[in-house]
């Protein structure tokens, strides 16, 4: 399958698969005000086809590669860390000499006077991510060492784990830990959602997504760029799709059936890290009253009913469209769910005042630490809403509490847990037993599914943190 993207006054994207092309008009709507932004500009030849589009200060264009590292007839660029190093990410501090790179060029990384590369890695100069390192030693990698990769990521999934006996949908390549970062990929009942979070992985997703479907035996791919895309690489391209791409598709986790829509949503579409937690929670479920946090399309929810036999399930999100799928989850495994539209923590707090209890609650909220600089307001927003959700819980009951922020180390989570129990509550919530201090039994603390593997050398691959306790 190639693809190759074609750049008028007004964008036309044409795809081309085997002997057919697709054409569409690239516009992208904006959420805010809802307004329309077309993208314009032509490209110039090279590594950085990056105009502006018209009216947005922020969005840029970007030109897809032709192929995956540089032409032959062309030198490998080259650049110089201040020291080597096994971690896949490289920041700006520690860059010597870019080299003359150009953002998003496989590059050659050198360290100290050494005249051999220590690596291969995907640059780009406007991040502070500025090396991500993919390949060690000093044999420059072809495109059979990019396949190798894809097909290592698969193998793993469905010869290792066997996950195709347990659902139609899993994570195929997880970033660093499959040595590809930047990008991730979620194959779901033979479509492949991806989201790149560097400009280089971005740049070679028309390549790299058809061999992965070639690989797989997916019949469809598309790609999505992450929300922190524009301040962390520099420019803010559109989605990429190949053609006939299904909007939406159904899977099935352990017999329990999920509708996955692509346009719009977090991440890819639909949360495959936790569908182990999911099984094992519908274990504690039955006969009991179950509140779902935070529940974005059900989940959690709907497998506490589905899987678990729980006698009463309520699940609560901030936004209406996920709530729409939701219901539509419900409906397709014929579960009596209650989905509620609200804040979560004006949410608790009026459960409180009403002297209300569950016997189950999950806590599974997004990312609230997305960089170093968000450490302090995301630790505090999980102290806060961790204090007001273990209230809800009756003694002997169980809180299931997550976090997915690789840069909270999991023993300061559990502190925070410990402390968060310990808190009283104030007079706004609640009086007596609800406002008390309470305590916990850890019984568990589990992460990610398999198929989200974490790299020995890379710890913020480890990056979700499931904490399993019975309130006291």
């Amino acid at each position: 399958m190639d693809a190759a993207i074609v750049y008028s006054e007004q964008p036309v994207v044409v795809f081309v698969v085997g002997n057919q092309m697709k054409k569409s008009r690239r516009s992208e709507s904006r959420h805010a005000g809802g307004s329309q932004s077309v993208w314009r500009g032509s490209v110039e030849s090279g590594s950085e086809g990056v105009p502006r589009p018209a009216g947005e200060t922020g969005g840029q264009l970007v030109r897809q590669r032709t192929q995956l590292g540089p032409r032959s007839a062309e030198p490998i660029p080259a650049v110089r860390m201040k020291s080597r190093s096994l971690h896949p990410l490289m920041y700006r501090r520690r860059l010597e000499d870019g080299g003359g790179a150009k953002a998003g060029d496989l590059v050659a990384v050198y360290a100290e006077q050494h005249s051999q590369p220590f690596g291969y890695g995907l640059f780009n100069t406007r991040s502070e991510l500025c090396v991500r390192l993919l390949w060690h030693g000093s044999e420059l990698p072809g495109d059979d060492a990019w396949r190798a990769k894809l097909a290592a990521a698969s193998a793993l999934r469905t010869t290792t784990l066997r996950l195709p006996t347990q659902a139609s949908a899993w994570r195929v390549v997880h970033a660093e830990a499959d040595g590809l970062s930047g990008l991730v990929v979620d194959n779901f009942a033979g479509v492949l959602s991806a989201e790149a979070f560097s400009l280089g992985m971005y740049q070679r997703g028309a390549l790299l997504l058809p061999m992965l479907a070639e690989i797989t035996g997916a019949k469809h791919w598309l790609l999505r760029t992450s929300p922190q895309f524009l301040s962390q690489e520099g420019c803010d391209p559109p989605e990429l799709k190949s053609e006939g791409c299904p909007g939406n598709v159904i899977i099935q986790e352990y017999g329990t059936r999920f509708r996955v829509r692509f346009d719009g949503g977090h991440k890819t579409g639909f949360f495959c890290d936790q569908r182990e937690n999911r099984r094992l929670l519908a274990e504690f479920c039955e006969g009991r009253s179950v509140l779902d946090l935070c529940c974005y399309t059900g989940g959690f929810s709907i497998q506490s009913k589905v899987l678990g036999r729980a006698a009463e399930v309520t699940g609560v999100d901030l936004d209406e469209e996920p709530l729409e799928v939701a219901r539509e989850n419900a409906n397709l495994n014929q579960a009596r769910v209650r989905f509620v539209q609200a804040d979560i923590f004006s949410y608790m707090r009026e459960m409180l005042r009403n002297k209300r209890q569950f016997d189950v609650v999950i806590l599974d909220p997004p990312k609230l630490i997305r960089s170093r600089m968000e450490i302090e307001d995301g630790t505090r927003k999980h102290f806060a809403m961790n204090r007001l959700a273990m209230r809800l819980v009756k003694p002997g009951g169980l809180l299931l509490s997550c976090t997915c922020a690789g840069l909270l180390p999991e023993s300061e989570f559990l502190q925070l847990l410990s402390a968060a129990a310990r808190s009283p509550g104030d007079e706004a919530e609640a009086d007596g037993q609800s406002a008390a201090p309470r305590s916990f039994q850890l019984i568990a603390r589990t992460g990610a599914a398999p198929d989200h593997p974490v790299l020995s050398t890379c710890p913020e691959t480890e990056y979700l943190k499931a904490a399993w306790m019975i309130m006291q």
